[in-house]
């Protein structure tokens, strides 16, 4: 069974993304559950792992204790990727786990627009299954799901539902909480995406698939069973509007989702699917998948150095006003051709982009929201953006909120 009962009206907000907890009864609850107010990653990581995040590839990607590439042996059918996310919320339903899954369907006027649903029953989660685009207040039915007495859930959401939750988590009547999470790469909102679809195909309502691949390419697939690749390169970015990716997006620390049990995404999976292991429920929930999930040593290769520095001097650029500077056509086709065969690949690709948005993070609020700085920038994000010459300046140095916090290193 599927549920999408609907939300309360949205209180109004400034940065937002719409996770839902503006529509509940206690909309105040804001003030301590929203990630762009004043997070606090070292607090809810000690709560939810045990610990905080500790040094090298937890700096960039949070606590984890495994992390793998990984596919399903099966691959299921309409899934974005083999169908790991939803696979594990169908196991935790067959085997009494929980008793609902809160998750995303396709809204039915639109299949891009994502629709918050509570599913109880492990057939349906196919239906939860592919890509959407949007803001969607995911948390809001966690009222619903309190009302009809359940008390064992799963949540699948991006950073900033999972952040908010992990805030709201010991309000909540739960015998158990299962919380999977998928990396997010910036949102925005459905109508935006319809436009991207326009400048991508002279008939985007042909289009069924959009993937952003770790080889730098987009994947579409149309309704008739073709498949189109186009580099990162030749994509229309330079003609999307200034505004198609909001300040939240712009901003978010928080893209390999570590507030997660487990973490599903695509960055370091070079053609699979990267999966972090972060505590032991995330081991529990791995292990009901069985034999049916294969998992090996992901990998790493190139140098993401140059990568990142071109990625800054264009973000300082565009967050100067500027504007962007162009790659000549003739050369896009060689670089596009060099990308996947020298670029960062696995792992080294996922530092990259982790990375790239903590410089964007810094960049845009001191363009657009200096006073927020302090606040919403956590220290561990000023540690990965130190060595490309960002540090905090003195009206933007983090505020001490716990006492597992580390000092911020100066380049």
């Amino acid at each position: 069974m599927i549920q999408t009962p609907q939300a309360g009206v949205a209180a109004p907000r400034g940065l937002c993304t719409d996770c839902g907890v503006s529509r509940m009864k206690d909309a105040k609850a804001c003030g301590t559950a929203c990630q762009f107010i004043a997070p606090d990653y070292p607090r809810l990581e000690k709560q939810v792992h045990g610990r905080p995040r500790g040094d090298g590839d937890e700096r960039f990607f949070g606590p984890f204790q495994a992390m793998f590439r990984a596919e399903m042996k099966q691959p299921r059918a309409g899934a974005q990727w083999t169908g790991i996310t939803t696979s594990l919320g169908a196991r935790l339903l067959e085997t009494g786990q929980v008793e609902a899954v809160l998750t995303m369907v396709p809204d039915p006027a639109d299949i891009w627009r994502p629709r918050p649903a509570l599913i109880t029953a492990a057939q349906d989660m196919a239906q939860a299954r592919g890509m959407r685009m949007g803001y969607a207040p995911l948390l809001a039915l966690l009222e619903s799901a309190q009302a009809q007495g359940f008390t064992r859930l799963a949540v699948i959401g991006i950073p900033c539902q999972i952040y908010a939750l992990r805030c709201l988590e010991a309000t909540l009547v739960l015998e158990r909480l299962y919380v999977i999470g998928t990396p997010c790469s910036d949102n925005t909102t459905t109508e935006n995406f319809h436009r991207f679809l326009q400048l991508l195909d002279e008939d985007p309502d042909q289009i069924t698939y959009l993937e952003f691949r770790a080889d730098y390419r987009v994947e579409l697939r149309y309704r008739d069973g073709r498949q189109r690749l186009i580099p990162f390169l030749s994509l229309p970015i330079s003609d999307l509007p200034s505004d198609f990716f909001p300040l939240t997006c712009r901003t978010c620390v928080d893209y390999t989702n570590a507030l997660a049990d487990i973490t599903v995404g695509y960055m370091g999976g070079e053609g699979a699917q990267w999966l972090l292991v972060r505590n032991s429920r995330g081991a529990e929930m791995l292990g009901c998948l069985g034999d049916d999930i294969r998992l090996t040593a992901p990998g790493s290769a190139g140098n993401r150095t140059r990568a990142v520095k071109g990625f800054v001097a264009n973000t300082q650029r565009a967050a100067g006003g500027l504007p962007l500077r162009r790659m000549p056509d003739w050369l896009r086709p060689v670089v596009s051709w060099l990308q996947p065969r020298l670029g960062p690949r696995g792992l080294e690709f996922a530092r990259a982009r982790v990375e790239m948005k903590a410089a964007e993070t810094v960049l845009h609020l001191r363009r657009e929201a200096r006073a927020k700085m302090k606040n919403m920038i956590p220290r561990h994000v000023w540690q990965i953006a130190a060595p490309y010459g960002l540090a905090p300046q003195a009206d933007e140095a983090p505020v001490a909120r716990s006492d597992v916090a580390t000092p911020v290193d100066q380049p």
